[in-house]
């Protein structure tokens, strides 16, 4: 009896085993999505490069609640003149002849948005740097999720940096 009993334990156990490592496969790699981009934007260029602060493009980031997506004229006051015989360039200018935004997709949201209050103006005002969130930017082609913002991993946040916890302060 016992030697029936064996094998099926191991296999028991090697079958959770499998299950746990697709399991960690699927969460880890979808924190580290990656979405393509109607327009191949490197954060590496325009920042480390070029020199922008993440304020000239995310021009709302210390007014709003929301950091904002450039619209096509911000991009268009430099790409006018730069770099127009690019193939990323010329898509850009197709969307502003076309007097249309470029559909971006979002790399961050919230899962429970109707819960969750967020406010990027106070973590600017704050002194919080982009980077804490949404990591080295800078050193970015592409821009990545680095990490999925959720309740635990923003409380250890605000204890490190004496912020509020109280629950009201996220949840509506």
């Amino acid at each position: 009896m016992k030697r029936r009993i064996m094998p099926l334990v191991l296999s028991a156990y090697f079958v959770l085993f499998i299950i746990f490592v697709v399991l960690l496969a699927y969460f880890w790699n979808r924190d580290s999505k990656t979405p393509v981009q109607p327009i191949n934007f490197s954060h590496q260029i325009h920042v480390s490069k070029v020199g922008l602060q993440c304020t000239f493009c995310h021009d709302k980031v210390d007014k709003s609640t929301f950091a904002g997506i450039p619209p096509v004229q911000k991009c268009m006051s430099c790409h006018k003149n730069v770099k127009t015989e690019s193939p990323e360039i010329q898509k850009l200018t197709r969307y502003w002849e076309e007097k249309k935004p470029v559909p971006w997709k979002r790399v961050y949201s919230f899962k429970i948005q109707n819960y969750v209050y967020f406010s990027h103006k106070r973590h600017i005002k704050a002194g919080l740097d982009c980077s804490k969130c949404h990591g080295e930017v800078k050193l970015m082609p592409q821009m990545k999720r680095v990490r999925q913002l959720e309740m635990g991993w923003c409380v250890s946040c605000h204890k490190a940096n004496m912020a509020p916890t109280d629950c009201v302060t996220c949840h509506k």
